[in-house]
This record gives C-alpha cells, sequence and structure tokens, in this order.
C-alpha cells in the first residue's frame, strides 16, 4: 500500500488527497456530489447498519464497535478489494462524515487495510 490517509469528507479536497473514496454507508448529509469529488463510494466498506446505530457514535462503546467492525471486515474482504487496488497504485484518502476524527469507523477501516492491529487513529495528514 501506498499511502492511506483519512478526512472528513466536508473539509476540502486538495491534490494530495490522491483518489478520494467515501466509506460511509449513507450519503453525507448536505453535500453535493459535485463538491465533494469522490472518485469511489465504497458503501460496502462500511459497517453493517446494525452496527452503525448500534455504535452511534458513543465513545464508550469504541473498543467493542472497533472488535466487530473489524470482525466484519476480516469476514468480507472482497468489499475491500477496489480500495486496496487503488492503495497498490497511489495514495487513497478514505473520507467520512463523522464530527470525531479520532473514534469513527474510518480510523477501525484504515488499521485494518495497513494490517495494524491497534486501535489508534491514523494521521489524518502523513
Amino acid at each position: 500500500m501506498k499511502a492511506l490517509r483519512l478526512k472528513r469528507v466536508y473539509e476540502s479536497p486538495e491534490p494530495e488527497d490522491g483518489t478520494r473514496v467515501l466509506v460511509d454507508r449513507l450519503w453525507p448529509r448536505g453535500l453535493a456530489r459535485v463538491v465533494a469529488k469522490i472518485d469511489l463510494w465504497a458503501k460496502d466498506a462500511a459497517p453493517s447498519p446494525d452496527l452503525r446505530k448500534w455504535f452511534g457514535h458513543r465513545p464508550d462503546r469504541w473498543e467493542e464497535f472497533a472488535r466487530r467492525y473489524h470482525a466484519e471486515l476480516a469476514a468480507h474482504p472482497e468489499h475491500l478489494a477496489p480500495i486496496r487496488d487503488l492503495a497498490a497504485h497511489g495514495v487513497v484518502t478514505l473520507l467520512y462524515a463523522a464530527r470525531d476524527h479520532d473514534i469513527n469507523h474510518a480510523v477501525v477501516l484504515a488499521r485494518f487495510l495497513a494490517g495494524s492491529p491497534g486501535r489508534k487513529a491514523l494521521p489524518r495528514k502523513p
């Protein structure tokens, strides 16, 4: 993998973002598609609807959410293939709508893709 970045989808696109991949199951509220400049919408890489609803971005559920989401990702590697293919050729920025930069599913997804067992956030910009 060349480089994975994390960025809130509401932040302005930048050339160093490389390929911009939205990893939310739902389209971000109030964001026009033309403004978002999304190269790929990887809905299937997002947590299942049940897991997303259960988590509700509650910090007290973060560790358990990360464990469950990691298990979902491991069970469906085919959902990650498009992201892995893009990351093999250049910078990929995983875009998410959550307000919290450290406690959101994109953090878990990036760690999973990078092969890291930890639950800490990756830098938003390397």
